[in-house]
């Protein structure tokens, strides 16, 4: 995952958006791509004080990796008030790290931190893991899964050709009562299922791209209150900027997309996704806990 990582910070960022009419949130960064740098630095601080000159003043940033993990826990601590974390090892790096164990009882210690709010991202992807590591894939799943349960803490869900056997698990173990699939890859057939069973549908910029009409279809069948937004920062940047690199700041971009294809006032919009992130992930108000 690092050279690929790697690859996208050398792209140009992403125009500023207009802003949204009223604050928004980005349920899903990756902020320490986006700056490659410490949790600390002043780049990091542009990225954030970017996105909330574009209304968007609350961002969740998820982990990957141990070590990334504990980046974002130290990050969600820095700026109480405007950033929470999620923890997990990616579904990619669960199978290949030197010491599985250790780097999990990492994930589990920073799962108990205040401002640490979900399990992600974990679940399958067999684009990049060949079938001799799916099993191992899998375990790590479940274990993920067993986390969010025993804390509490909604499940984010990394889902890559992979939709049958990430339901199926779900069903096996049984989801956390919060379960929300990341960057939502599916047809309209699997958010139907997706609905019924209560998890969260959430949409980024590849909502926008004109080959994922399917996507636009799922969005439209979507219940309001089972929807969040998210940048996957700095992949995944919206029409017209894809290809470019990705930052909080364009969730207005992509706020007014999926508006437009719901017919859906902006403001009223915007709000109501915000009202989901604070249901899902809890307050980002500073000092504030589960």
């Amino acid at each position: 995952m690092a050279d690929r990582h790697n690859r996208d910070i050398d792209r140009q960022l992403a125009p500023a958006p207009e802003p949204l009419p009223v604050p928004c949130v980005d349920a899903h960064a990756h902020i320490e791509i986006v700056a490659n740098t410490s949790f600390d630095s002043p780049e990091v601080r542009t990225v954030i004080d970017d996105a909330a000159r574009a209304g968007i003043d609350r961002i969740v940033q998820v982990g990957y990796s141990a070590e990334q993990s504990q980046w974002g826990a130290n990050l969600a601590a820095l700026y109480d008030g405007q950033v929470l974390a999620a923890v997990a090892l990616h579904p990619n790096e669960a199978p290949v790290v030197e010491d599985l164990e250790a780097d999990l009882a990492i994930i589990e210690a920073l799962a108990a931190q205040p401002r640490v709010r979900a399990i992600g991202e974990t679940g399958l992807d067999y684009f990049r893991t060949p079938p001799e590591l799916r099993a191992r894939q899998q375990e790590s799943f479940k274990w993920h899964i067993d986390l969010a349960k025993r804390t509490k803490k909604a499940l984010v869900i990394h889902d890559r050709d992979s939709h049958d056997d990430v339901l199926s698990v779900l069903l096996e173990v049984g989801a956390p009562e919060k379960t929300v699939f990341h960057c939502f890859s599916g047809d309209v057939e699997m958010a139907k299922k997706c609905i019924e069973r209560g998890y969260i549908l959430s949409f980024a910029g590849t909502v926008t791209f004109k080959n994922a009409p399917a996507l636009r279809e799922a969005l439209a069948i979507t219940p309001i209150d089972q929807i969040l937004v998210e940048t996957d920062a700095p992949f995944l940047a919206p029409t017209p900027h894809r290809g470019a690199l990705n930052s909080p700041a364009q969730i207005a971009t992509i706020v007014r997309a999926m508006a437009e294809e719901r017919n859906a006032d902006l403001a009223e919009f915007a709000t109501a996704l915000s009202n989901n992130a604070e249901r899902i992930f809890g307050s980002f108000a500073a000092g504030s806990t589960l």
